[in-house]
């Protein structure tokens, strides 16, 4: 002995082993022509033997009917009679051979090898997809059985067997019925339905509904509905059969309804829906008979086979929408965007054109105010009367012929707008003026701008200072007759005509024009809200500040406004090395900002060369090409995209704005180039209302068009409901589809058909 010990056998081992040694060694009797192989089992009707035929090798199962003290020997007769009616069918199990004559009597049928599904549910629950296979089986099968008027009355898992590919096979039709017959037959507990546990119940198809689905409800769940530890318990704890019905029947009625099978994967509510009404205690709230159990689940396959289309033809057009719809928006946004730049570029060049309008315009009126004072200043009886009164007191009646000869101006010259005129002498001294003030009368002025022509104003009292020798337009300064901002054209008044060869400068004549109210900016050349004509002066004011705003629509009225202090961008570009006084810290006017004035400068630079050029002798080769070239880089600086107005400062004020530099023809360039120029700005909102209003009406079409093909798709997804529906709950939608001709074929039509043959099959029976 190599000293190992026998292992003892556990319990399971233990309880396996006397089973095995309690197993019949023989079979009753023996079957000719078939060679016993094993023991398969017992029941209450005797014993099943796996055995062989001898001339085939094919293994069968014979069932022996060998309790006869206690057994009804119809039983024999019953199952052998309902398996020859349903011969043939691939969804029984066969019957092979009968012996009637043996001791004890026997069957030879199918023998199937894997078992019955009560086994397979050892292993556990079965999935959705696989179970609801075989439900499909079964109940086919239970079809086919009812067509030929046999109701099973017994179904659950014991009696249901599985073929080589897991097919179910329906066996023991013990308990079985004829359609017509009115015995009644005990199923099992809890696949039986509530009113077959009654031992005066007549058969009924609608047994094996609730049997089928208490058998799907036990494959996806593990156990049958309605079946826990202390209900089975209390139910055999009842005396008595009749009593034990009655409380199955109690225990069915009160327990609430089962949900287990709800929450088992791959369980949706179709299916869930079938199996309550095949469990529904009330026969009259189940299924009709197994013919509608089946057409409930051809509804459902339908339904998940269209699913995957239903998703695709609604997420479809859906997508297609979306997709439609984005690609109509960026259509929309493009076309907006590319008119709105051509909108723009359109009403850039508007105001180009505008501006250099009204930019001549605006020097021809210069140009008419210098010739005009020029003229005056040349008459003889002027320049007398000034050389009269020269180093005359006011008062004395040489002023007084001045100041008359002064009034003459303004009625010789109605149309030409100012705010007052005055006179001075070759010293700077204001000997007249109109209208007259006493508080300028006698003042020394030749400190200021319009006197020298120097381009700022010099410090008060400086002495020997030289008049200014031809025409000129001041700076920006403010009167302290009317202490407003101003500018000031002033003329030289010589001592003799014009063909004297030594005459000199006796004087001054000059006139001034408050800012806001130039008449070189009239109200044709665009005055609104929405478009204005700006007049702006490149040069330094006597702030020392460059920019200042002359004409303004809204320059009046912000004019009354209290001085704010100067703007850092404004104080970092006031000082210039001809300036006499750097003390001012405050900025009571408007300018334009300093990228504007750089513009500016550059559109001056430009046109100085253009006139250069243009002054060449003899002319280059390349004159046209050149000239070409140099009005080109003006006419794209004339453009300003975006604007901001310095006057009227909101914040959506954005403009389109246009700018060109006045020219007086004719001058010498010191005084052709005004340092003036024109701004021509349009509220870019008002130039792009036309896109706005075309966007408005394409965004209409496009939601009208969308709307039109939302109804289009409603209606006929509305129409395919319709008609996909086999079971309307409205009543409308019934008769409508009756009307129509689209009522199905409902489940409750075919169980009425399989009741008729049912019923056809029993009469036949009966009558043979």
């Amino acid at each position: 002995m190599d000293g190992t010990r026998t292992l003892h056998q556990g319990g399971d081992e233990q309880d396996r082993a006397r089973r095995r040694s309690l197993q019949p060694v023989h079979p009753p009797t023996k079957v000719p022509g078939f060679e016993p192989i094993r023991f398969l089992g017992s029941g209450a009707f005797g014993e099943v033997w796996v055995a062989a035929d001898k001339n085939t090798g094919r293994r069968v199962a014979i069932k022996f009917y060998s309790h006869r003290g206690g057994l009804d020997w119809s039983l024999l007769a019953r199952e052998v009679e309902k398996l020859s009616f349903l011969f043939g069918d691939r969804h029984v199990v066969q019957l092979l051979e009968v012996g009637w004559s043996a001791e004890p009597p026997y069957y030879v049928m199918e023998y199937l090898t894997r078992g019955s599904l009560e086994e397979r549910l050892r292993e556990g629950t079965i999935p959705t997809t696989e179970a609801v296979g075989m439900f499909r089986d079964v109940a086919t099968g239970l079809v086919h059985a009812h067509g030929k008027g046999v109701l099973h009355c017994d179904l659950k898992p014991a009696n249901i067997l599985l073929d080589d590919d897991g097919k179910p096979r329906l066996a023991d039709f013990g308990q079985s019925r004829m359609s017509h017959e009115q015995s009644p037959a005990l199923g099992t507990l809890f696949f039986m339905a509530p009113e077959q546990a009654d031992l005066e119940a007549a058969p009924d198809a609608r047994w094996d509904v609730y049997a089928l689905g208490a058998l799907l409800y036990t494959m996806l769940v593990g156990v049958p509905p309605f079946r826990d530890a202390l209900g089975a318990e209390r139910i055999e704890q009842v005396p008595g059969l009749e009593q034990r019905l009655i409380a199955y029947r109690e225990l069915l009625r009160t327990s609430p309804r089962p949900t287990k099978h709800r929450k088992v994967p791959g369980v949706d509510r179709a299916l869930a829906d079938i199996i309550d009404r095949c469990l529904a205690i009330s026969p009259a709230r189940r299924y009709p008979n197994v013919q509608a159990v089946i057409d409930a689940l051809h509804v459902r396959s339908i339904k998940r086979a269209r699913r995957p289309l239903l998703i695709l033809g609604a997420l479809g057009p859906a997508v297609l929408l979306i997709l439609l719809s984005l690609l109509a928006w960026e259509t929309h946004r493009r076309a907006i965007r590319h008119s709105e730049r051509d909108i723009t570029r359109l009403a850039l060049e508007s105001e180009a054109f505008l501006a250099q309008f009204v930019a001549k315009g605006v020097a021809a009126q210069i140009d008419e105010r210098w010739k005009a004072m020029e003229q005056f200043a040349d008459t003889e009886s002027f320049r007398e009367a000034l050389v009269e009164a020269t180093a005359k007191e006011q008062g004395t009646p040489e002023r007084e012929i001045l100041q008359a000869e002064l009034s003459k101006l303004p009625e010789r010259y109605p149309a030409m707008q100012a705010t007052s005129f005055f006179v001075q002498d070759a010293s700077g001294k204001q000997l007249a003026r109109f209208p007259f003030a006493t508080d300028t009368i006698d003042g020394d002025f030749s400190f200021r701008d319009y006197f020298h022509g120097r381009g700022y104003e010099m410090k008060p009292g400086t002495t020997d200072i030289a008049p200014i020798r031809d025409v000129h337009r001041s700076i920006v300064f403010r009167s302290r007759a009317t202490n407003n901002r101003m500018v000031a054209f002033s003329a030289p008044i010589w001592s003799g005509p014009r063909d004297a060869g030594d005459r000199h400068v006796i004087g001054v004549l000059a006139m001034t024009v408050e800012l806001g109210h130039f008449a070189e900016l009239r109200p044709e050349h665009g005055t609104s809200k929405d478009q204005m004509a700006v007049l702006v002066d490149a040069n330094e004011d006597a702030n020392h500040v460059r920019g200042p705003i002359l004409e303004h629509p809204g320059l009046a009225a912000a004019n009354e406004a209290v001085a704010v202090p100067m703007p850092a961008a404004i104080d970092a570009r006031q000082a210039t090395p001809s300036a006499t006084s750097q003390q001012a810290t405050l900025v009571d006017g408007f300018y334009l900002d300093e990228e504007h004035l750089q513009r500016l400068s550059e559109m001056r630079k430009l046109q100085q060369e253009i006139r250069e050029l243009r002054r060449k002798d003899p002319p280059p080769a390349d004159l046209e090409q050149q000239l070409e070239t140099l009005s080109a880089s003006v006419h794209r600086l004339t453009k300003i995209d975006e604007y901001v107005d310095p006057v009227q400062v909101e914040a959506d004020d954005d403009w389109l704005a246009a700018i060109e530099p006045v020219v007086v023809e004719g001058r010498p360039d010191k005084i052709a180039d005004t340092a003036w120029a024109v701004i021509i700005q349009q509220r870019r909102s008002t130039a792009l209302e036309p896109v706005r209003e075309l966007g408005q009406g394409l965004a209409r079409s496009g939601l009208t068009g969308l709307a039109v093909v939302l109804g289009v798709v409603t209606a006929l997804w509305g129409a395919v409901i319709v008609v996909m529906n086999e079971s309307p709950r409205s009543r409308w939608l019934s008769r409508f589809k009756r009307r129509v001709g689209l009522s199905p074929q409902s489940g409750g039509s075919a169980s009425a058909s399989i009741a008729s043959s049912v019923q056809s099959t029993s009469t036949d029976a009966t009558e043979s």
